[in-house]
Order: C-alpha cells, then sequence, then structure tokens
C-alpha cells in the first residue's frame, strides 16, 4: 500500500519531518544569525570607525573583503576536518573561535590589527556555512532539502534585521569605560556565539540514528528513508575523490556563478549602511539603522516563498536565474534614481531578488553528488564563490574614493548580476553523445540541468 493510499501512514511521515525541522531548524537558525552578525556588522562599524581609524573608503572595503580571503583558503580543509570529527565537535570549535575573534575586533588600533583580525575571522568561520548544508543532507530528504535550506538561510537576512537596530543603538549609546560605541558593538555581539558553541557541543545530534528525541519508529522510518536516496543515487552519482570533486567542471561553473554573485550580493551588504548615510545628512546612526532593516525584511519574505516555489514546481535552475535577473534591474534603477525613498525600494526589490536565489542554488548540487561529495562540492563552490565578497566590498570602496558618490557602484554590481544570470540561463548540460564519458558523468550532467 503506497503512502497515498495510507492516511496514517502519512500524516506519520508529515509528522516526523515537522519533528525534525523543529528540533534542528531553529537552533541553526539561530546560530547562523550569530554568525552573520558578527562576519556583517563592520558595515554598521564604519559609520564611527572609520573616522576613528582613518580608513579611506578603500581600507575600509579591503578590511571587509579580507575576511573571504581567509574563508576561502580555509573552507575545503575546515570541511574535510568536520568529515572527520564529526558537525557537532566541529560547528561547536567553529562557534568558539570566531566568537573570540568577533570580540578582539572591538580592541583594534590601526588599519593593520583591523586587517589581521579579518582575515582569522574568515579562518575561523570557514566550513559553517557547507557544513550545514551537508548536515541538514544527513536529515531531510532531497524533495524537502530546498525548502529547508531556505529555512536556515533565511536566517541571513533576519541577521541584517537585527543587526541593524541593534548593532546602530550599542554605538549610539553605549561607551562605557571610555570606549567608542562600535567597539562596545563588536564585543557584546561576538560574546553570544562563545556560549552557543559551547551549548552546540550538547544539543547537536550526528545523524538519525542517535536521536534519543525521536521514537524509535521515527527513527527507523527516516534512516531508511535517506539510506533508500542514496542507494537510488548509486551508479547515477558522482563519487571522485577530493581533488577530483573540486576540479570537475561542473562544480567550477556553479563556483564561478556563484562568485559573481557574490560580489554584488556582498558588494551591497557591506556598504548599505553607508549607502543610506549618503541619502541624507540629518540622519543619525540609530535612524540609519532603523532604515537599513526594511530592504532586510522584504528579502526574508521573498527568500522563504521563493524556494517553497521551487519546491513544489521541483525545479532549481530557473527559479536561481529569474531572482538574479530582476535583482540586476532592481540595481540599475537604485543607481539612477534620486528620490530616497525609491533608492530604498529598488534596494529592497534587488535584495530580495538575491536572497531568493540562494536556496534553489544550492539544492542544485545535492541533485548529482553522494551526500559525502556534495559536501566537498558545495565547500568548494561556496569557497569559490566567497572570492567574490572580497572583490565587492573592496571594488565598492575603490569606486567610492574615486567618484565620492556611494552608489555609483551599483552600476558595477548590476553589470555582473546580469553576467551571473547569462551564466544560469547557459547551464545547458546534456547528455553527452561522447562514448569518452562514462555513464555516471552523464547522470550527473543531467542532474544539473
Amino acid at each position: 500500500m503506497s503512502v497515498k493510499d495510507d492516511p496514517g501512514q502519512a500524516l506519520f511521515e508529515k509528522r516526523t519531518v515537522r519533528k525534525i525541522t523543529m528540533r534542528i531548524i531553529p537552533f541553526m537558525f539561530l546560530l547562523y544569525i550569530v554568525n552573520y552578525i558578527d562576519r556583517a556588522n563592520i558595515g554598521y562599524a564604519s559609520l564611527q570607525m572609520n573616522a576613528e581609524l582613518g580608513l579611506t573608503s578603500q581600507a575600509f572595503g579591503l578590511a571587509a573583503g579580507l575576511f573571504f580571503i581567509g574563508y576561502f583558503l580555509f573552507e575545503v580543509p575546515s570541511n574535510i576536518a568536520l568529515a572527520k570529527f564529526g558537525a557537532r565537535r566541529w560547528i561547536a570549535r567553529i562557534l568558539v573561535t570566531w566568537g573570540i575573534l568577533a570580540v578582539a575586533m572591538g580592541f583594534v588600533q590601526n588599519d593593520i590589527q583591523l586587517y589581521i583580525i579579518r582575515f582569522l575571522l574568515g579562518v575561523a568561520e570557514a566550513g559553517f556555512f557547507p557544513g550545514i548544508i551537508i548536515y541538514l543532507s544527513v536529515w531531510f530528504r532531497g524533495k524537502e532539502l530546498a525548502t529547508t535550506i531556505a529555512l536556515f538561510v533565511a536566517s541571513i537576512p533576519v541577521s541584517y534585521i537585527i543587526a541593524s537596530p541593534l548593532s546602530t543603538w550599542i554605538m549610539h549609546t553605549i561607551g562605557w569605560a571610555d570606549m567608542s560605541g562600535w567597539r562596545w558593538m563588536f564585543i557584546l555581539e561576538g560574546l553570544p556565539a562563545v556560549i552557543l558553541g559551547v551549548v552546540c557541543y550538547f544539543v547537536l545530534t550526528e545523524r538519525p540514528k542517535d536521536a534519543k528525541w525521536l521514537t524509535a519508529k521515527e527513527r527507523d522510518w527516516i534512516s531508511a528513508e535517506l539510506e533508500s536516496e542514496q542507494a537510488a543515487k548509486k551508479g547515477t552519482t558522482i563519487h571522485p575523490g577530493i581533488w577530483k570533486t573540486l576540479a570537475n567542471p561542473k562544480v567550477l561553473y556553479l563556483g564561478a556563478i556563484y562568485f559573481v554573485y557574490q560580489v554584488g550580493s556582498l558588494g551591497v551588504g557591506y556598504w548599505l549602511p553607508q549607502i543610506i548615510k549618503g541619502l541624507s545628512k540629518t540622519l543619525d546612526t540609530t535612524q540609519i539603522g532603523l532604515i537599513g532593516m526594511i530592504p532586510y525584511i522584504v528579502a526574508t519574505v521573498a527568500m522563504i516563498w521563493w524556494p517553497r516555489r521551487s519546491d513544489r514546481k521541483n525545479e532549481r535552475k530557473m527559479h536561481s536565474y529569474i531572482p538574479m535577473g530582476v535583482a540586476a534591474v532592481a540595481m540599475f534603477l537604485a543607481a539612477n534614481l534620486e528620490s530616497p525613498f525609491l533608492v530604498i525600494a529598488s534596494i529592497s526589490i534587488a535584495l530580495a531578488g538575491l536572497y531568493a536565489f540562494k536556496s534553489p542554488f544550492w539544492a542544485v548540487p545535492s541533485q548529482f553528488l553522494s551526500v559525502a561529495t556534495a559536501g566537498t562540492a558545495i565547500a568548494a563552490i561556496n569557497s569559490i564563490g566567497n572570492l567574490g565578497g572580497f572583490v565587492g566590498p573592496f571594488a565598492q570602496g575603490m569606486i567610492v574614493d574615486a567618484t565620492g558618490s556611494q552608489t555609483a557602484g551599483l552600476y558595477f554590481f548590476a553589470g555582473l548580476l546580469v553576467v551571473s544570470t547569462a551564466m544560469m540561463v547557459a547551464v545547458r548540460l546534456r547528455k553527452s553523445e561522447s562514448p569518452t564519458e562514462t555513464p555516471v558523468e552523464n547522470a550527473a550532467v543531467e542532474g544539473v540541468r
């Protein structure tokens, strides 16, 4: 009897998936909020820090972007270590070390110290995102993965919604021990990561069969479902070694798309407080923070709704390139408009498109790679892509110094998003007629399509 013919079984399965979701996703959501606040709050700090440390726009862009150099260099090694030591231990380690370094940001005295700490923060955080993605794939079936990832990565815009008023409020109101507000912002926002790292060690469960919070029936069912999915992939998925995975053209191509995307996304994200500040000379720090919430509220709604549509349609490619195309148009409009209201509205639409792109895109690798291989591939794609996190803020800083305009860089970002949209549209990986390709390779190509 199929699940459709057995309402009781269907209800059991739905209830089990919901139970797993409610146990895992809220905690992961919280972890990523803290993660993103600690990596992105330098954008708010710039409202005070740049003047105090004597940073030019280019120097600030370099400091913001150096995080991603460390992230790039250690992303794949960190994910390999996660596979060796287990998610519980390694993710806890990541949290504690990045928390300590995030607090250290509050004590830098010059640009060189800032550069070093930002680089080390990237090293500490490397492996967190792909580690979480692969951890989710151990718990959720393929048909639920895009929605599950969406619920998790929705924490990114939510982190900005929280960080925007919180960071600027701390900076505006707290100056204990004659230390500037931006220093206290780094210290107070870095401490939760250390605490959560300890909690993580005791809360995370490695795999379904270890979950004492599931009943025996629930454990057996979800384990069988996941094992069945993996068995079905045998002979139709890529199982190469680490270096072959990194050299796989499909992985490199997806990495290139994500790189171009990240240049635009993170370039805007880190500079948004400065862009808002440039719209009016009368805004104080707290008001800039409140206005900065608006684009991310819109982005959060889009980020949850669009991947659900992707899951419902069981389609990934179109659901990846359409939001990027919308973001490119909105970014171009934001660069041309003069009304502060219309600029914020355009940036809100742009960020909605950028964040809606993420979940359908990250569901692509798991369609043609095994769980073990997907972890390395996702880490590689994320590493390549996150180099865009260096290029975006640094390029914006150069453009601001050269033009004196906070919005001129939006033309550059809009153009890059057109490129990444075209690259995603051009994903036409069909089954090869070449006799030199193996059936495994052909099936993998079909999976990316």
